[in-house]
């Protein structure tokens, strides 16, 4: 069995997520490496690692620095938004495999440059939307996509979240340049890339936002109506305003209503299955009989991305399907802000839209100013 060498780009609070799932990972990957801006915090960074019970890493002030010293097997990147494609475009362009928080870039221009750094440079890159890889998710999958379940004829995908002012006393939070969004572009987007997995392309966007109380340059409340190459329609919230927080998503196919709800993270009884009397049976028997024993998670993703790195293969959620996400967030915001339906295709170079989430601008004054020395 490999052990595969990683190299951690930021040690903020989701790198602390990472490394348990690496911790946890068996034995097949460790942290070789650490890059981060701040000595204390990759001092602090390195003690964490030491109390899961990991060797001590390499560290490095700058993503340079460490890609002039040394190549890892993967480069996993936790650092704020708007650092995501520089620094992806640096190790796709070494042809190294990247695996990077979301959301991946701030735009849709940005992410197309990233797709083709990897295709110019050889390298692989992927997003992490670890609710995809809990059993849950692959069980509804497989009954969706061989049509056990009937054909979709609904959904439901809320992110009903609380963050409190002070949340976004961090410089890079609530910010269109380093953050790209509100909730729909970093909150919502685990939820609404699970609802994709499953339904598939989506053909039009109605959306409403809005800044109802936060501190923010961003909207902290959004809604749309998603319909479906399918024929299916969903209802998307997304909210930071929400004091009683849950993740709710509900699929009402023609033979069952297969729900989840959870707050950041699922296992298997957080799903429950509602099957129409004639297919009841036949229904509780396939759930029954697929994948179990999985939560949702960044370990979870990790392994599966271990297992795409033995097989020779490229690591999910790769560029298309992380893509069709960010489309997605894309045409909420265009949706709300031009008051019209968007059609998928639609954003793309010349749109305001592709170059920036916010687009032509946001219906609201700005009411944050720009950290002297940006952000890291």
């Amino acid at each position: 069995m490999k052990t595969y060498d990683l190299a951690v780009v930021g040690t903020g609070g989701i790198a602390a997520v990472h490394a348990r799932g690496i911790a946890d990972s068996g034995g097949r990957a460790r942290i070789g490496a650490v890059v981060d801006v701040d000595p204390q915090r990759l001092r602090d960074f390195t003690t964490h690692l030491a109390d899961l019970g990991q060797p001590e890493p390499r560290g490095y002030t700058s993503l340079e620095e460490l890609l002039t010293a040394e190549r890892p097997d993967l480069v996993d990147l936790c650092t704020p938004p708007g650092l995501h494609t520089p620094q992806a475009v640096m190790c796709l362009s070494r042809g190294l495999t990247v695996l990077c928080e979301k959301p991946p870039a701030l735009s849709l221009a940005e992410f197309d440059r990233i797709t083709a750094a990897a295709r110019d440079g050889g390298g692989h890159f992927a997003t992490v939307f670890q609710h995809r890889f809990g059993s849950g998710a692959r069980t509804l999958r497989e009954l969706a996509a061989d049509g056990r379940l009937g054909a979709p004829m609904t959904a439901v995908c809320h992110t009903l979240w609380h963050r409190p002012d002070a949340y976004f006393d961090v410089p890079w939070r609530g910010r269109w340049d380093v953050e790209g969004g509100g909730p729909t572009m970093g909150h919502g987007i685990h939820q609404m890339d699970l609802l994709l997995s499953v339904l598939g392309p989506w053909r039009e966007v109605v959306a409403v936002a809005a800044r109802r109380a936060r501190p923010t340059d961003t909207e902290d409340l959004s809604c749309a109506i998603v319909t479906f190459e399918s024929g299916a329609v969903a209802s998307v919230v997304n909210s930071l305003l929400s004091p009683r927080e849950t993740s709710h998503l509900r699929f009402d196919f023609a033979h069952a209503t297969v729900e989840l709800t959870h707050l950041y993270g699922y296992g298997d009884a957080d799903w429950t299955v509602t099957a129409t009397p004639e297919h009841a049976d036949t229904i509780d028997a396939a759930w029954a009989a697929g994948p179990k024993g999985r939560d949702s998670g960044h370990g979870a993703q990790l392994l599966a991305v271990l297992d795409a790195l033995d097989a020779g293969q490229a690591p999910p959620v790769g560029p298309a399907d992380a893509r069709a996400t960010m489309e997605l967030v894309a045409a909420v915001y265009q949706s709300a802000f031009t008051g019209r339906p968007v059609a998928r295709g639609e954003i793309g170079p010349g749109s305001p839209f592709y170059g920036r989430m916010q687009g032509t601008g946001a219906p609201w004054p700005t009411v944050r100013a720009v950290p002297t020395g940006g952000a890291r």
